[in-house]
């Protein structure tokens, strides 16, 4: 059956969370003199290491770091409203997201982003890779009080674009929350091969590059 519909992941599948947070990260160290007791590698490991590919939220990361290097000159609140304001001015997005994301839409495929995560935060960060105005829907979880691997949020992004599950596809990196979640919804399911999941994972499509997409979804 043809595709009419592509919904996406977040982080990990169209933003490159992982070099993204590395930005970040050196550029508070520079900005926070107290920082600068540690090393800045050894910071940026430890840092890495407690976020734990952004599963860990960043009050308990800040707390942890500030009590592990002795730093009291700085409150783990301020740390966390900086990383709330000024990470979206470093996402990253994966090679050829845009040209991707631009042949879907001009060969009218409907798009929309379904991505667990605090709202407001996730919406700047989706809004900072530039590709906003190619998309038709945005479902985050917080806003939507529904969370993946719920079927229900699936099923409402379908409802939104109009289309039905058989004809859309869903594309994630997470093997449960994106994979076996949306193809227990019915969808399809396109899996983002990732360092931090070396599971064996069932999906309709695996590829590392989202450019392998477009000759997926777009049939000649």
């Amino acid at each position: 059956m043809e595709i009419k519909a592509v919904l996406f992941d977040l982080d990990g599948t169209l933003l490159d969370r992982e070099s993204s947070l590395v930005s970040f990260v050196r550029d508070q160290y520079e900005r926070y003199p107290q920082f600068h007791s540690v090393p800045k590698e050894k910071f940026l490991q430890r840092y890495v290491e407690l976020d734990q590919h952004g599963y860990v939220w960043k009050d308990k990361v800040y707390q942890q770091l500030l009590e592990e290097f002795s730093i009291r000159e700085l409150s783990w609140a301020e740390l966390l409203n900086d990383y709330l304001h000024g990470f979206q001015g470093h996402c990253i997005g994966f090679p050829n997201m845009m040209s991707m994301l631009t042949t879907f839409k001009a060969n009218g495929i409907k798009l929309a982003l379904v991505s667990n995560g605090y709202g407001q935060f996730q919406y700047d960060n989706f809004q900072a890779l530039g590709i906003s105005p190619l998309f038709d829907e945005v479902l985050i979880s917080e806003w939507e009080g529904l969370r993946k691997p719920d079927p229900a949020i699936f099923l409402r992004a379908l409802t939104k674009l109009g289309v039905t599950a058989e004809e859309t596809l869903f594309v994630g990196d997470h093997p449960d929350n994106d994979i076996r979640a949306s193809r227990a919804a019915g969808l399809r399911a396109a899996w983002k091969q990732s360092t931090q999941f070396s599971t064996d994972v069932e999906a309709d499509v695996i590829f590392e590059d989202l450019k392998e997409l477009v000759q997926y979804v777009i049939i000649d």
